[in-house]
């Protein structure tokens, strides 16, 4: 779905290109404040938007908030490395924000839709500005894309949920129903409340998630920041990086034994 929506966008944008050039200046003027630093405002538009941006990139990619890792520690990486992993992760956020969001906004801005202050936003605008582009069945398009992007983000995030609780110990059928239950609750007065709301307790939750990973995260830099030198060093070296164990005593205790073993035959076979 997110090919094809790619697909879509750029047909849009190649069928504009002569706007292009203007639709880049019009994001970061406005991304950086120029033209409210001509009235004085420049300082309160930039601080607006690093503050809706950190809020929104957190929604549109989860950077930051371990919930993507939860996939990312089940996969069989090649090269048999973490840091290989990792960058793959880091592929995911570009992809995600920065192709896939642009894509997003030069849909809007070149269909003409977009009015700055206007009660029209967020799913409706995008609907109706490709709408514009490539008729009416363009809404119904974007109502079906987000239908399955929101579908499969709470699919992938209750099966992190699940896994989390059963790595906990918390798995007796009795807990894993109520959570269940809790889930579809939340699904539901999501769908029923208004979006103000939705987007005020998703920016709170969020928050939440990336405070608690943070901490994790700045205990974990040190580790980090030697996986991926020995990452670059073999891979400097023209050779396929590969993870030793022996390497990393400080990792030993916490590791399957002969994990990164197994990984490196399934890729084999």
């Amino acid at each position: 779905m997110a090919l094809a929506y790619l697909v879509l966008a750029f047909y849009v944008m190649f069928s504009n290109i002569e706007k292009v050039p203007e639709i880049i200046s019009l994001i970061f003027k406005s991304a950086f404040g120029l033209q409210e630093a001509a009235a004085g405002g420049a300082g309160y538009a930039i601080a607006q938007a690093l503050i809706n941006g950190i809020k929104r990139g957190l929604f549109s990619n989860e950077a930051g908030m371990g919930s993507a890792p939860n996939a990312a520690a089940s996969a069989t990486p090649y090269p048999p490395h973490p840091a290989s992993q990792g960058y793959v992760q880091m592929l995911g956020v570009f992809t995600d924000t920065i192709v896939i969001c642009t894509a997003t906004v030069a849909i809007i801005l070149v269909s003409g839709e977009y009015v700055p202050h206007g009660e029209i936003t967020g799913i409706e605008l995008t609907q109706r500005a490709l709408s514009a582009e490539v008729g009416s069945w363009g809404g119904i398009f974007v109502a079906i894309a987000i239908f399955f992007f929101a579908f499969t983000s709470i699919i992938a995030n209750y099966s992190y949920a699940e896994t989390n609780l059963i790595f906990l110990e918390h798995n007796h059928k009795a807990g894993l129903n109520i959570f269940r239950v809790i889930v579809l609750g939340m699904v539901l007065f999501g769908a029923v409340s208004s979006l103000p709301t939705v987007w005020a307790m998703a920016d709170v939750s969020m928050g939440l998630m990336a405070i608690v990973n943070m901490v994790a995260i700045l205990l974990l830099s040190g580790i980090v920041v030697k996986l991926a030198k020995d990452y670059n060093k073999q891979l400097k070296a023209g050779k396929v990086p590969t993870f030793d164990a022996n390497d990393f005593p400080e990792l030993q205790s916490q590791l399957e034994e002969g994990i990164w073993d197994q990984a490196e035959e399934a890729k084999k076979s």
